[in-house]
């Protein structure tokens, strides 16, 4: 089979080729959905996934999530694609049980195997999360892309949402920043290999471990950073949650080279929407440059949780973080109450985890 590299076919990659969160804002204005007791998280709050009560005992996970392709191989793409899916149950709280595949695909590319490629790298994500693909569905289509819709389970009190930080909570982001303009860097040449790398094993790590770290450490608020960038899904928090949140833009962790790329406006037309979504909600103190603007903007692909860590557990949070995570974590920021202002206050200065913490 001849060797296929995925972003020849492709203009925007990965959860970059969403729809501009400002247009997806005022979709359901006007459409009336079925009311429903037993729906405990639907979409007006914009959480990663929908939560479906059906007992007292259990409840529903539900989501879905596709895109085009996010790395060179296929067999990393299926990885990184069956990733992102499977995160959005994992920041609910819930435990992924089935999985459909949703596959768009040039029929040359099924033709040359490239298509089962792809299957195998999700294959073997879902077989970490113990999750079980019961078939999909798949049309052709110019352009490839593909996911997974996840149905997970979870009990009604275990249940995690973007609309539960409280002030005082501290803001731990469990994966690095900077997908967006490394895959823009990888398509110019002008990334690395070992970045390139790096990258992709980021994007295919599964947050099920930092989920686990949430719960044990009684957390009860908790998104995950994907296409909106780190302050689109933080603003979405915070407006969920009535809060406002402060961010320290040097306590974010980059992926290596992210913010060099940055510097060098390597941004996708994401990372413009992404900015014109927050510029209402954003103030920037005057010490914050361009670049890290940016990058806070910059859409994720299968990106880490944002969790809002009660400020007695942080130490503990961020030890275990250390010792049990693959991917590096930091404290970006805390949790205060809304004045009626900007939701978003961005400073250059990192937090400390004293800082973060004092009341």
């Amino acid at each position: 089979m001849a060797i296929v590299d995925l972003f020849e076919s492709v203009t925007e990659c990965g959860c970059a080729a969403k729809v501009p969160a400002q247009e997806l804002s005022g979709l359901l204005r006007g459409v009336e959905l079925p009311a429903d007791p037993a729906v405990l998280v639907g979409p007006d709050t914009l959480d990663d996934a929908g939560i479906y009560k059906l007992s007292e005992e259990q409840c529903l996970v539900q989501t879905v999530d596709f895109f085009p392709p996010v790395a060179r191989r296929p067999e990393d793409y299926g990885r990184i694609a069956a990733a992102n899916a499977l995160s959005d149950v994992y920041a609910m709280g819930g435990r992924p049980l089935t999985a459909l595949a949703i596959v768009c695909m040039p029929s040359r590319l099924v033709k040359d195997g490239v298509l089962r490629d792809i299957t195998r790298g999700a294959a073997e994500k879902l077989r970490e999360a113990g999750c079980t693909l019961l078939g999909g569905h798949s049309v052709l289509d110019p352009q490839a892309k593909f996911g997974l819709s996840v149905t997970g389970l979870i009990h009604p009190k275990d249940v995690l949402s973007n609309a539960a930080a409280r002030p005082g909570d501290v803001l731990v982001l469990t994966k690095p920043v900077g997908t967006g303009v490394t895959i823009m860097a990888v398509r110019a040449q002008l990334a690395s290999a070992e970045q390139e790398a790096a990258m992709n094993r980021c994007m295919a790590t599964l947050n099920a471990k930092a989920a686990a770290l949430a719960r044990r450490c009684g957390v009860r608020c908790v998104t995950d950073v994907t296409g909106f960038g780190l302050l689109g899904h933080a603003m979405q928090l915070a407006r969920a949650s009535d809060v406002a949140l402060e961010i320290g833009a040097e306590g974010v962790p980059l992926l290596d080279g992210a913010l060099t790329f940055a510097e060098e406006g390597l941004l996708s037309a994401a990372a413009y929407t992404n900015q014109d979504y927050v510029a209402p909600e954003v103030v920037y103190d005057e010490e914050v440059p361009q670049p890290q603007k940016d990058i806070l903007c910059d859409p994720q692909t299968s990106g880490g949780l944002l969790i809002c860590c009660p400020p007695g557990r942080l130490r503990e949070l961020v030890s275990w973080a250390r010792e049990e995570l693959a991917t590096p974590c930091g404290v970006v920021g805390r949790v205060v109450a809304a004045s009626g202002g900007p939701r978003l206050r961005v400073r250059r200065r990192a937090f400390s985890l004293e800082e973060a913490s004092a009341s």
